[in-house]
């Protein structure tokens, strides 16, 4: 059975900084493409960045690019998204997803097949 659970998740003042994780259990990381997504109250679930192996490409949402990275530690079994310079508009619940596909898209939630519960994370002005 496969689980992933977030942590790191808080509240800070922008410019600040988090980094959220997610460890996996029944899921080896770095095996197939995982990612990150976010949804704030009201607004639909957007992708926030991807990471697959291979070449360990990453892919950024516009909104994030240049603040936030994303990684893996195979060693740890463990996703991360390390999010500086976090801006107000950053406040939602973060999930991380993963698939069972060499290569996936944030535009295509389909793409994966596991979710954790999500970390909340809040930025405040």
């Amino acid at each position: 059975q496969v689980q992933l659970v977030e942590s790191g998740g808080g509240s800070v003042q922008a410019g600040g900084s988090l980094r959220l994780s997610c460890a996996a259990s029944g899921y080896t990381v770095g095996s197939y493409c995982m990612g990150w997504f976010r949804q704030a109250p009201g607004k639909e679930r957007e992708g926030v960045a991807r990471i697959y192996t291979g070449a360990g490409s990453t892919y950024y949402a516009e909104s994030v690019k240049g603040r936030f990275t994303i990684s893996q530690d195979n060693r740890k079994n463990t996703l991360y998204l390390q999010m500086n310079s976090l801006k107000p508009e950053d406040t939602a619940m973060y999930y991380c997803a993963a698939s069972v596909v060499w290569y996936c898209s944030i535009g295509r939630s389909a793409d994966f097949s596991y979710w954790g519960q999500g970390t909340q994370v809040t930025v405040s002005s």
